[in-house]
């Protein structure tokens, strides 16, 4: 499976009533297939998959995999804290047709996973499951990062093809490519990291920012694959402005304001969740004003 490219780590979009809106889904997948992306994540955390129950994710995976285009690889997050658990959803989005899993880290018992315990979740996890497994480390949410000792142990195994690392560290995402057999594929999930990345031989990424810009997040992408790293820098600040709002100030509830400005259906985030206030949007607002008005003047 070749995973090159940039994947939207797709919201999920809730009704006025806090249910999940599969109609909304399928707008915004139907937009998305008219883009150039390589497929799309669901479930992920800017999917708020933690406030998500497994009865809901389903639904959203059979939206999915029925309004995607053909071609478009789409990415299930299916971990839970427990193996039995995690292997039970892998193949639970198997069945639904989803084509990869995403795995992140368990990591409610922090102080016992270590890199033994971890390479032993995904081989367990990798040897159970009917789909390729992409493993996931994203340590703002866990504070738990995978680093490339256990990267390597577990890289070698035939059903786990890939990794997304959302630490933003390229130093670390440089160890790790390393270590690993050429065939494994890394994607990054901080835009910040993307340019280096693949000149380092990363495959693409998977974006939170990429849900509002899909269309800057590929250019990014071709400039810097077509060696044009003027060019794709440049659209990587314009990008890395707006992500720094969707990060730890605004997260998924600023994302979500934005996509609104810009023709997707974002939404209110799921409580515990608050929407942004009349302040956020002043600044959300001028961020917008400005990524789009660099992109004028940059074409």
């Amino acid at each position: 499976m070749d995973l090159k490219g940039i994947y939207p780590a797709v919201t999920t979009p809730f009704a006025g009533d806090g249910c999940v809106s599969i109609p909304r889904l399928r707008e915004n997948m139907a937009r998305y297939n008219k883009t150039r992306i390589a497929g799309y994540v669901l479930n992920g955390s800017t999917g708020e998959s933690v406030l998500l129950r497994w009865a809901e994710i389903e639904r959203v995976w059979e939206a999915a995999r029925e309004e995607g285009a053909p071609g478009k690889i789409l990415i299930a997050g299916t971990a839970a804290e427990s193996t039995a658990e995690t292997i039970e959803h892998t193949n639970r989005a198997a069945s639904i047709g989803c084509d990869l899993a995403l795995v992140r880290t368990p990591h409610y018992f922090k102080p016992q996973m270590t890199p033994d315990a971890l390479t032993a979740f995904y081989l367990r996890v990798a040897d159970a499951a009917k789909i390729p497994v992409m493993i996931y480390s994203v340590p703002i949410y866990t504070q738990l990062k995978l680093k490339a000792d256990v990267v390597g142990r577990v890289a070698s195994h035939p059903n786990i093809i890939g990794m997304k690392d959302s630490s933003g560290d390229l130093q670390g995402v440089t160890e790790i490519l390393a270590v690993v057999p050429k065939s494994f594929q890394l994607l990054v999930g901080a835009v910040s990291a993307l340019h280096e990345s693949l000149q380092k031989g990363g495959a693409g990424a998977i974006l939170a920012v990429a849900c509002a810009f899909p269309e800057m997040c590929v250019e990014a992408y071709e400039a810097s694959r077509a060696g044009d790293s003027a060019r794709a820098v440049s659209v990587q600040k314009r990008l890395v402005t707006a992500a720094s709002l969707f990060g730890p100030k605004y997260g998924n509830a600023g994302l979500k304001y934005v996509m609104d400005c810009v023709g997707y259906y974002g939404g209110p985030p799921r409580p515990p969740l608050l929407p942004v206030d009349d302040a956020a949007k002043r600044e959300l607002d001028a961020m917008l004003a400005s990524v789009v008005s660099e992109a004028v003047a940059g074409d």
